[in-house]
Parts: C-alpha cells; structure tokens; sequence
C-alpha cells in the first residue's frame, strides 16, 4: 500500500494543482461574468449568455480539446508540450466560471429590492452597496450549490486525462496496468473520497460561520 501511495505522490500534487488553480481564476472570473450578464447593456448581456449556454451545453472534455488544438488550428501556433497544463486549467476555469456566475445571479436575485432602497437612503453608492450589504448576503445564500460545484471539481480533474496530462486517476490507471492489480484504483478511489470529505468539511465550517443571524 506504501509503495502505491509513493507511486501516485505525483498525481495526487497534479490533481491538488488543478483543483487549487481552477477555483483561484473560475471563482473571480464568475463574478466578472455575473456583472455582465446582469448588465444593462443587451448586447453585453446576450454575450454573457451565450457564452454560459457554450460552456454549460458543451461537454467538458470538448472544451478542454478546443483550448489545446484551438490555437493550432484557428492560427496555425505551435505551442509546447507544457502548455497541456495551462490548457487544463485554462479550460476548467472557463467552464467552472459559467456555472458560477449563475449561481452568483441568483444568489443576488435573492437580495430583497429594499435592501438597495435602503442603502441608496443611507446614501451608498452603487459600489458601496454591493461590497458591504449585497456581496456578504449572496455569498451566504450561494454557499451550498457552490459547495457542490467545488466537490464536482474534485471528480472532474480526471478529465484532464483528455490532454494526456498526468493526473491522480490518469496515472491510478497505468500503475494498475503496470502492476497488474486493481489497487492502484482503489488507493486513487480512497483519495479523492477523502480530499472530497476534506472539501465538504472546509465548506460547512465557512457556512456555519456566516449564520450570523443566529
């Protein structure tokens, strides 16, 4: 079992890589996206949301082969073989920040009109309003379908086998050729239950902290 573990130390940091790296571009890129979609400018809007329907409507793994062959292709750029990793992140960002951004919608959609009424008679500006009465309120309300996004992601970093990039599950696999034994897979099952475990856990502790009213 020690000598698996040792096996896979490599894709277990590959995968942590891509989690980690995914939630720090998508989760921003989310909000940029909301704004947008939410704006009052139709044409803005309209680019919002088609680009949501793409990346929701699309499979993942197809996004994935167009931002890696995508440049090849459209502009003949011969790009090398490290780009596989930016290319993965590149697209998990991409994908995950679509689904983000509807759930940030809706978050603020919830928001009680008063709330901005109120804030506008304080004398907030828009800015102000957002960051300090709107932001803190639809974090709290997005925390759940957010957290069950984050532990997709989990399971979702297998597909960056697509690109040939050596993950956890990628690499499970060709110990498991290797050796012979079905093992490796269930050493790979193990972690990513637990890093999931770990993710649900991480969640709830920063939702149970936001029950201010309580």
């Amino acid at each position: 079992m020690g000598e698996i573990i040792v096996q896979l130390k490599n894709g277990m940091f590959a995968t942590l890589g891509i989690f980690i790296l995914t939630l720090v571009f998508s989760l921003p890129l989310g909000l940029v996206i909301t704004f947008i979609r939410m704006s009052k400018v139709k044409l803005l809007q309209w680019i919002a949301k088609i680009y949501i329907s793409i990346m929701r409507g699309t499979p993942l793994m197809l996004q994935l082969l167009v931002v890696f062959f995508g440049p090849y292709y459209l502009f003949g750029i011969s790009l090398s073989y490290s780009y596989r990793f930016y290319a993965v992140i590149i697209g998990f960002a991409l994908n995950y920040a679509a689904y983000f951004a509807e759930i940030y919608r809706a978050g603020i959609e919830a928001v009680p009109a008063g709330q901005y009424e109120a804030a506008e008679v304080l004398g907030y500006s828009k800015t102000q309003t957002f960051v300090r009465i709107i932001f803190p309120q639809m974090v709290k309300r997005v925390m759940p379908p957010v957290t069950n996004e984050v532990i997709t992601l989990v399971k979702d970093t297998s597909l960056a086998f697509a690109l040939a990039y050596t993950e956890m599950f990628t690499l499970a696999k060709q110990v498991a050729a290797t050796n012979a034994s079905i093992m490796p897979l269930f050493v790979a099952g193990v972690f990513y239950y637990i890093f999931n475990f770990l993710v649900a856990w991480i969640m709830e502790q920063i939702e149970k902290s936001m029950q201010y009213y309580r």
